[in-house]
């Protein structure tokens, strides 16, 4: 069992949902919560969004009792303004409230917030402890593991955030510097965890695309879990898959065609329903990509799924596409690291 705090109690080696900008949305945690992710993150938010009362900050707020255990991210470069967006968050009640410390784009990091923190580790600190002060809830962290090749300083990091309350920490294996680029190093995660001081939960980020994989890195490295974000866009069945692997050492069944198509279309429905049609259809069609990947000759379907502006139209191509490939069984596929946009997957 992973404790978070007093009261969040996670299964040995908890597979969470990465927060990511325009994905982790309630319907798309609805789909992974079904999957077997076992605690997950809202988008991440600013903190001076929620000051000014912004409609799509709030917005991000909205969470629901069957995804929990459930954290709200939020953002930001400044004492004050993350102190008054832990208080704000603190009222709606998530089950904890996780900091941004490693969204790489140019335009957070450049204003001094997300991965851009990262350039002045005292400031850092402060940051979290003005957070922690500020909230009865749980606090965590998600960073890098530097700003470049030349300040990989998360062992540092790691020990002063701990010392100032935090209560877990997820770390991607790259630097600010790379971006989504070259692989992962995990090995720096690793001397997190093994490090005598540590006594957090330490999660791994980054890479995970596979059940072999997990289960390769949980050995490799130790880390208490793993986060997974890219991996589960328009797969959510990663986490099921994986856990089964963790279990049993077999590879689960690749999910039907039937399967696929349903799953997409309740996360179209659910998508419209919170988003309203035209935002619920766009930002749906990253996720088609790999729904349906691996069916052959699927491109005449896909274009129509990523051009279509109405959803009753997109859920009539859906059915079609049941109805084409009923009784087809789907091989295991490799799934693709989409980097969706220049927002942040973290």
């Amino acid at each position: 069992m992973i404790t978070i705090g007093e009261k969040i109690q996670l299964p040995d080696f908890p597979l969470l949902l990465a927060p990511m900008e325009d994905v982790s949305d309630p319907p798309f945690r609805i789909v992974c919560k079904a999957n077997g992710a076992d605690l997950m993150y809202t988008e991440f938010i600013s903190s001076e969004g929620l000051i000014r009362d912004a409609i799509k900050s709030r917005k991000k707020l909205d969470i629901f009792e069957y995804e929990r255990p459930v954290g709200i991210q939020i953002f930001g470069g400044d004492e004050e303004s993350l102190s008054l967006a832990a208080k704000i968050v603190d009222v709606t009640n998530p089950d904890l409230l996780d900091i941004n410390f490693g969204c790489p784009v140019k335009k957070v990091a450049c204003r001094g917030a997300g991965a851009g923190v990262l350039k002045d580790i005292d400031l850092m600190v402060r940051l979290t402890a003005a957070v922690v002060k500020s909230t009865s809830l749980p606090v965590t962290v998600k960073t890098r593991l530097g700003w470049d090749e030349d300040s990989k300083n998360i062992e540092t990091v790691a020990e002063r955030l701990q010392d100032v309350g935090i209560k877990a920490l997820s770390i991607h294996g790259r630097t600010r510097a790379q971006m989504y680029k070259g692989e992962a190093d995990w090995s720096l995660i690793a001397a997190v965890k093994n490090n005598p001081r540590i006594h957090i939960p330490i999660f791994g980020n980054g890479d995970i695309d596979s059940p072999q994989k997990a289960v390769e890195y949980k050995n490799r490295y130790g880390v208490d879990g793993i986060m997974i974000g890219r991996a589960a866009i328009g797969y959510p069945w990663i986490f099921r898959e994986i856990k089964h692997f963790v279990a049993t050492g077999q590879l689960l069944a690749a999910p039907t065609v039937d399967e696929r198509v349903e799953v997409s279309k309740q996360h179209l429905i659910q998508s419209v329903a919170w988003k309203g049609p035209v935002v619920g259809i766009n930002e749906m069609r990253r996720h088609y990509t790999n729904y349906l990947k691996g069916l052959p000759n699927i491109k005449e379907f896909r274009n129509k799924l990523v051009t279509l502006k109405e959803v009753e139209a997109v859920l009539a191509v859906l059915d079609e596409v049941k109805t084409h490939y009923q009784g087809f069984e789907i091989a295991p596929q490799p799934i693709e690291l989409i980097n969706y946009h220049e927002n942040c997957p973290l």
